[in-house]
């Protein structure tokens, strides 16, 4: 269409996109020309890096490996809950990164539930600190998206091959090779690229279960080097280092991302002659559950003992949670409703790549190039929630416009050109049409936002101090004081309000939503 013919104006759109580009684009140049002034990496950076590169590729590969046996169970077996089953590979995506890392210390802990066990037999319990602790959580938050990946690529596969397969006697190890794993071949490149840039900008994981000179990731050497040695032209030269190693993998990702696909066939019900032993793929699916819910299960049953018995300072930083959580959702919105309209006439690309410029950079980098910003001319630590809401929303942006620009793009095409035929306003279309329509994206997008706010875990830790922290916070520093009672109360505190919020803003997104 041209300008003239678009029922929405895009100019909000576009500004919103240059304010985006912007805070992104300036904050990786003021940590760029800090950079500059550093004297170098030193012996204690070579080895972050080469422990970020190794636990990277040990829990991308670990989680792919483990899916693909889980996703073709799902893809073989139709049983009472495998929708439910499906739906619980997304709740970690969501979680807050230090409720399940707390579960993760009361089931594989040293005073977890399996080193209890294992006591009984006389063998030792389980360290979970360093390198495997790492790989172990990233594989717990990592596992259900490598199962959806690839669960998504084999449920693409025409029924018609399979039908043909059996047509011509192929049992179930021939249909494997010939159909199933030509679809990996093309498919598990991209998975572990996706999986490796998120083990890389993992933060909250290496803060808790690594440390120490031998298991420091970058991120961590960068809060490090902020919060020790208050040493900005190193945290700034990591912080490139950093940006490079992401924006490289996610090249390589999207590169894999691009394939041929498996062929068009007639939407038939899908149905397999390749059964094999159901025991095998039984297996694979309940190990799959019971890996997610043990730890979930475990901080709900200590968090209801230690709920009572946390002290106010828990809830006074659940509320500050609750406010920044709404304040970024706010921002959320205000930014990707104008850019999802602006994308969605498809003339002006640059918008949507804007919105996804937060995926080349962590939000340990961004911070740092505000902390850059700021000190010259305030106090970093008085914008500390604001900084945090403000980083969660670019943060969420991505994910808030894949959700958005579909929607914007469809109702564009249908009502258009009956609105502009009409001599309807932009605002009127917008308000009255585009917005009641989008409205279960809308509360979608923003639930989603305010879960990965209320569960954040990275800038707020570069800039409070030691009387304002947001509930992560708060029980990370539980934790470090060994008040694993309170911790595990406020760890349950933050699930409910994370899971809270996202069904909230979700279900009224939806409530009484025009199809």
């Amino acid at each position: 269409m041209a300008e003239r013919a678009q029922p929405v104006s895009q100019w909000p759109g576009i500004g919103a996109a240059a304010l985006v580009a912007a805070l992104i684009l300036g904050t990786l140049a003021a940590v760029a020309a800090r950079a500059e002034t550093s004297g170098g990496f030193t012996s204690a950076d070579w080895a972050a890096l080469r422990f970020t590169l190794t636990q990277a590729t040990m829990s991308a590969f670990f989680s792919v490996a483990l899916a693909i046996p889980v996703a073709r169970a799902l893809a073989r077996r139709r049983f009472r809950g495998r929708r439910a089953l499906i739906a619980l590979l997304g709740a970690p995506f969501i979680l807050p990164v230090i409720v399940a890392i707390l579960g993760l210390l009361q089931v594989f802990g040293r005073s977890g539930w399996i080193s209890d066990i294992m006591g009984v037999f006389g063998l030792p319990p389980i360290r979970i600190y360093g390198l495997h602790g790492v790989v172990l959580a990233h594989v717990f938050f990592n596992l259900p998206l490598a199962t959806r990946l690839v669960l998504q690529a084999w449920q693409e596969i025409p029924a018609e091959r399979f039908r043909l397969a059996a047509q011509l006697g192929c049992n179930g190890m021939a249909m494997f090779r010939l159909i199933e794993m030509p679809m990996l071949k093309r498919t598990l490149p991209g998975v572990l690229a996706v999986i490796f840039a998120i083990c890389l900008t993992s933060f909250a994981v290496a803060l808790t279960l690594g440390g120490g000179p031998r298991a420091t990731t970058i991120e961590l050497a960068i809060y490090q080097a902020f919060t020790y040695d208050f040493d900005l032209g190193r945290a700034a030269l990591l912080s490139a280092l950093q940006l490079a190693l992401t924006a490289a993998t996610a090249l390589v990702a999207l590169k894999f991302s691009r394939g041929d696909g498996f062929g068009t066939g007639l939407d038939r019900a899908l149905r397999r002659w390749d059964g094999g032993l159901p025991a095998i793929d039984t297996f694979w699916i309940l190990a799959a559950a019971v890996f997610l819910m043990l730890p979930l299960a475990s901080v709900v049953i200590s968090g209801i003992a230690g709920f009572f018995d946390m002290p106010a300072i828990v809830f006074r930083a659940a509320l500050i949670s609750v406010l920044v959580a709404a304040a970024s959702t706010a921002v959320l919105l205000l930014l990707a409703l104008p850019m999802a309209t602006a994308a969605a006439s498809g003339r002006y690309g640059f918008v949507e790549l804007s919105g996804i410029l937060g995926l080349a950079a962590s939000p340990l980098v961004i911070g740092t190039g505000l902390f850059i910003l700021i000190r010259p001319i305030a106090n970093p630590t008085t914008l500390a929630l604001p900084v945090t809401a403000l980083v969660n929303a670019a943060m969420a942006l991505p994910f808030a416009l894949r959700i958005l620009v579909p929607a914007a793009q469809d109702i564009t095409a249908r009502h258009g050109r009956l609105a502009l035929s009409l001599d309807m306003g932009k605002w009127t279309f917008f308000t009255r049409v585009l917005l009641p329509r989008m409205r279960p994206q809308i509360g979608f997008a923003a639930g989603l936002g305010a879960a990965l706010s209320m569960g954040d875990l990275g800038v707020i830790a570069l800039f409070a101090d030691p009387q304002i922290a947001t509930l992560p916070l708060q029980i990370y520093r539980l934790m470090g004081a060994y008040q694993m009672q309170a911790a595990a109360g406020g760890a349950l505190l933050l699930l409910l309000l994370s899971m809270g919020a996202f069904w909230l803003l979700d279900r009224g997104g939806r409530w009484h939503a025009e199809a």
